[in-house]
């Protein structure tokens, strides 16, 4: 089993610096008043193609022979993870062919063909999207980058706490969504370089807890159903991910269902900003009491902004759909 060490972030850093934004840390007053911590949000929800993905399919991708790019990168996703690898696969000129799952999010399927990828769609299972995904690889010879599991990618995830830290100092905790676990472990192997004395807290809706039983079981689960509207956030850890899991993070928390929505429409409320519900499963803990905050210094990474917004061409409300 290989690893992800610090150096592996700091290099990724530097390999990927010149392509991703350095995105905007932000405060919300509202957020402080409710849980009585002083909060910041990196807003990854502004990083190109709206999520944190970018960073590690960036990273995975440059860190390729020039001769193994040309044959271009294949990947299975949900849709974050998906428009990312295709749009760095665009802009060093290499073809992408994604795999999602039937019931993904129409806008992140219309804008991972809009970045130039070749998309094939699979069962919304495990199972199906490894077959299909291995049936893309036998017809095309491109390189599988996985989504969260692929070391590379792991690397890539941890430099946007690293930003945070540069810009606002010292945490008690930072707070993290966790599906596959990439951001996860990256953030934690980043963390504790750039600020050894934070805790980091993996955030994760209860109707998806395979992550909250693999770490208090020691054993990685994997066959479950998800039924969480933080799309994102429906894949089992990988055995990466799971192993840095337990090395590097305490604690996960898990957050009801009905506190998804409440997070995500206070924050986009209050902050005037747009995060999908992957995002709000890291914010609803600080608003619903799950967490002890009160007089700490707590970092949220915002893991994207790719929420669904059909509603509002159809004039409907989003609870009307």
């Amino acid at each position: 089993m290989s690893h992800v060490e610090w150096k592996d972030v700091a290099a990724a850093r530097e390999r990927i610096a010149a392509h991703v934004h350095r995105t905007a840390v932000v405060t919300c007053s509202s957020v402080d008043r409710r849980s009585g911590a002083t909060v910041f949000f990196k807003c990854e929800n502004l990083q190109r193609t709206g999520s944190f993905k970018f960073r590690g399919a960036t990273n995975a991708l440059l860190a390729l022979p020039a001769n193994t790019q040309a044959r271009g990168v294949y990947a299975h996703s949900s849709g974050n993870h998906a428009q990312a690898l295709a749009l760095a696969a665009k802009r060093a000129g290499v073809p992408a062919y994604l795999v999602m799952p039937e019931d993904s999010t129409p806008v992140k399927v219309e804008a991972t063909r809009g970045y130039g990828a070749h998309v094939r769609f699979c069962p919304p299972t495990h199972e199906g999207r490894q077959r299909v995904a291995a049936q893309v690889g036998e017809e095309t010879g491109a390189t599988f980058v996985h989504p969260h599991d692929d070391l590379a990618v792991i690397a890539g995830q941890g430099t946007a706490v690293c930003e945070l830290i540069e810009e606002v100092g010292a945490l008690d905790l930072v707070l993290v969504p966790v599906g596959g676990g990439g951001l996860l472990s990256g953030t934690a192997i980043a963390l504790s370089h750039v600020c050894p004395g934070a805790e980091v807290v993996g955030c994760e809706p209860a109707a998806a807890d395979d992550a909250y039983r693999s770490l208090q079981s020691g054993r990685r689960i994997t066959d479950f159903t998800p039924h969480t509207m933080a799309d994102g956030l429906r894949t089992p850890l990988g055995e990466n991910t799971f192993e840095l899991i337990r090395q590097h993070v305490r604690r996960i928390v898990r957050v009801e269902e009905g506190s998804i929505p409440v997070a995500m429409r206070f924050f986009w409320e209050r902050a005037k900003l747009i995060i999908e519900p992957s995002s709000a499963v890291a914010i609803a803990p600080l608003l619903d009491g799950g967490l002890d905050v009160d007089g700490k210094r707590v970092g949220v990474v915002l893991s994207g902004g790719n929420a669904d917004l059909s509603w509002v061409s159809e004039g409907a409300r989003p609870n009307e759909r």
